[in-house]
Parts: structure tokens; C-alpha cells; sequence
């Protein structure tokens, strides 16, 4: 294992976060001017397409980094029965998970129990398909609905945040299911589909169009929160909420729902709105 990697068991995962939520949002022009350079130097930002294309006018980092497009900038498939990305990004893994259980890299996978927290909500989805997205920090970080669908549960799981760039996916065992994450369960014209949005080393803001805020505070014992009957209706394509500085989405689908896009594989870029699959 990368020594990289071996040092992130002994960080203190929470109190580094901590440090840079309030570093992000800091409004003192010259130490979030350089903030800002720096990323857009490092990771060559495409700004072009942001709603505020000067990148020294957000007032904060995290304003930079959670951007707004430019209407029009994205836009849903023509089919109605395809399934939209709902991020921008580079796919880690898609495809069928076996008898319960999702690919993460080589000799690596994790259960569906243990990403949702949930035994009986795991059930809809052991023979289902998967496709897990990683948002690197040159990437548009507002999450949007692969699907229409109304908001049923949520579930914010407390646990580690480990980074989810490529190298930690491909040594730290079980990364997605051991991470901080909020659970988003939908029901569906064609049933149910869930969006998990995976916090991350130094990164492990999220923030939904429903609840506002939820990560942090981080938890200590599962949340769960009831929104039937609340009337959260998300068309396709919808913002679903941002992470607050970058992660992983994973987008999880039941047994004969969906066929997943031949042509994608891991490594590949997509696009908020590309079609990444048709539902039955």
C-alpha cells in the first residue's frame, strides 16, 4: 500500500476538515484570490461555462468551487427513457452488482447493505447496476437527478473520510461503504433508484436543494429522515444538492430497471445530462 495512503489511517479525518471548511469560506481577497489560482492553475479549470466566468469574482472559494453554469450549459437527453449523469467527472466503476455486492477496483468491492446502512433497502438493488462517479476538483460540483423521482428517505451514516481519488479507491478495502455519506432514496416512474453522495478527505460538504446543509455536522449514529408526504419531486436532470469541495456520487438502480451505456466504461469522462444507461 502507497505510503500516501497508510498515512491517511492515522490523520485526523474530522478536525482536517474542520480546518478547511472555514479556510474555504473565508472572504479576505488575497487568501481566497490564491486559493482560487492555485486550482484553476493546477487542475487548468474550464471556466467558460460557468454562470460567473471570472473565477477571482466569487467572494469565497467555496462559492468558486460549488458554481452555477450558465443556463443552457447542460441539458437532459432527448430520450425520455434515458438515464442522465448526474455529475460531471470520470467514472470509477459501473455495471451489474453480484449477489449484493459492488465492484470498487482491483480485488476491492463493498456491499450494498453497507453503503446504505440498510439490510432491507439493500434488498431492491443485489442484482441491480451501479455506476460510481468521482468529482475531481477541476470538475462542476452541483450533483443533479438521474432520474425523476420523489424524494422517500434519507440517511446520513457517519464514518471516516478518507480521500476518494484513485489511488485510496484501489487500496483502502470497502473506501465508499467506511466513508461519511448521505443516503438518497427516490421513487421512480420504474421504482425505486437511490443517489449517494460520499464524503471525502478535507472535502465532506454536502448540501441538498431539500434540507439545505447536512454534511457537516458529521454524525455519530445514523439520521435518518421520513420526507413522504412532503412533496420533493425532482424532474431529470433537477439540482439535487453540491458537495461543498469535491467527491463521489454513486447512483444505484433495482434488478431490471435499467441497462447501463455499452460504451462507458471506468476511467471515462461524462458530463451532466449524458445518457449513461435506458430504463426498462
Amino acid at each position: 500500500m502507497p505510503l500516501s495512503v497508510l498515512l491517511q489511517y492515522a490523520l485526523p479525518h474530522r478536525f482536517l476538515s474542520r480546518i478547511v471548511y472555514w479556510a474555504t469560506r473565508w472572504t479576505w481577497a488575497p487568501w481566497k484570490n490564491f486559493l482560487i489560482g492555485r486550482v484553476v492553475a493546477s487542475y487548468n479549470v474550464d471556466m467558460t461555462q460557468a454562470a460567473q466566468a471570472d473565477p477571482f469574482a466569487y467572494p469565497s472559494f467555496n462559492a468558486f468551487f460549488t458554481r452555477a453554469l450558465k443556463p443552457g450549459a447542460r441539458s437532459a437527453p432527448a430520450d425520455r427513457q434515458a438515464i442522465a449523469c448526474p455529475a460531471d467527472g470520470r467514472i470509477s466503476q459501473l455495471g451489474p452488482i453480484r449477489d449484493g455486492r459492488i465492484f470498487q477496483a482491483k480485488d476491492q468491492d463493498f456491499s450494498v447493505a453497507e453503503l446504505l446502512g440498510d439490510g432491507t433497502e439493500a434488498q431492491r438493488y443485489a442484482n441491480g447496476q451501479f455506476i460510481t462517479v468521482y468529482l475531481s476538483p477541476r470538475d462542476y460540483h452541483r450533483v443533479h437527478a438521474p432520474l425523476a423521482g420523489t424524494l422517500r428517505e434519507t440517511l446520513h451514516i457517519p464514518g471516516r473520510l478518507f480521500s476518494v481519488a484513485p489511488v485510496p479507491v484501489q487500496h483502502v478495502p470497502r473506501l465508499f461503504a467506511r466513508n461519511e455519506r448521505l443516503v438518497c432514496h427516490f421513487d421512480g416512474e420504474q421504482g425505486p433508484f437511490c443517489v449517494v453522495m460520499v464524503g471525502a478527505l478535507l472535502v465532506s460538504g454536502v448540501e441538498t436543494v431539500w434540507g439545505g446543509v447536512e454534511i457537516p455536522p458529521h454524525a455519530s449514529a445514523l439520521s435518518r429522515k421520513d420526507w413522504r408526504g412532503k412533496s420533493i419531486h425532482l424532474a431529470r436532470l433537477d439540482e439535487l444538492g453540491r458537495f461543498n469541495m469535491g467527491s463521489t456520487v454513486i447512483v444505484l438502480l433495482p434488478q431490471g430497471a435499467a441497462a447501463l451505456a455499452s460504451n462507458l466504461g471506468a476511467e471515462d469522462f461524462v458530463r451532466v445530462g449524458q445518457e449513461i444507461g435506458r430504463v426498462s
